[in-house]
């Protein structure tokens, strides 16, 4: 009965780890560009970057670590900012690509490495993503009280599900790549540009009403 219960908390938490990801936000767009310009290391490193940020958010929530939710929900602000000036800085970063020998630069001074740590502040830079998670494993819990072994369970579904997504959107761009030229590629990472400047906006506007 009990390996039933925790199949079935795996089965769902790979279900929220893929719906939280999946939605074509900044780090979608990031995603793309990188696995376009940079190529498919580059987009899978960033992935798993959002991927890892969501794990962390994921096992506080299904912990309980309550001081840590206050800390980083108290910082949300300042965080918020951080993040604002990161979508900026990549933004103006994609719309600055604009010849053949800017992006072979940009290919050979960035690495994997790179493309994880920045996605990863970048999704980290959001503690309100704490309270979805506590609201969603609370009600993937239901009345019964989560052991660590079934909370670390949960935590796991929600990185694998997240790094599915990941994995699957770096797999389609990968396999049309070869049908984009290099004009084509440089209008996609202004596009890019343009729509992070966007989410930067748009953020701004949020954290100052």
């Amino acid at each position: 009965m009990v390996l039933v219960m925790d199949y079935l908390l795996f089965s769902k938490a790979i279900f929220v780890g893929f719906a939280i990801a999946a939605p074509v936000g900044p780090i979608g767009l990031i995603c793309i560009q990188r696995t376009l310009i940079q190529g498919s290391k580059s987009g899978l490193a960033s992935g798993f970057g959002a991927a890892t940020a969501d794990a962390i958010y994921g096992a506080i929530g299904a912990f309980s670590l309550t001081a840590l939710t206050h800390v980083l929900t108290s910082a949300a602000k300042p965080l918020a900012i951080f993040g604002i000036i990161f979508l900026i800085w990549l933004g103006v970063k994609f719309l600055r690509s604009d010849n053949q020998n800017q992006v072979t630069q940009e290919v050979l001074s960035n690495n994997a490495l790179v493309s994880f740590v920045s996605t990863f502040l970048l999704t980290i830079a959001n503690p309100i993503t704490i309270l979805s998670f506590i609201a969603v494993f609370a009600s993937m819990g239901g009345n019964m009280s989560l052991d660590t072994g079934s909370a670390g369970i949960m935590v796991l579904g929600v990185f694998l599900g997240s790094v599915v997504w990941w994995l699957s959107l770096v797999a389609v761009v990968t396999l049309i790549k070869h049908k984009i030229n290099s004009d084509t590629l440089k209008w996609i990472s202004r596009t890019a540009g343009i729509f992070l400047l966007g989410f930067a906006g748009w953020q701004l506007m949020v954290l100052i009403q």
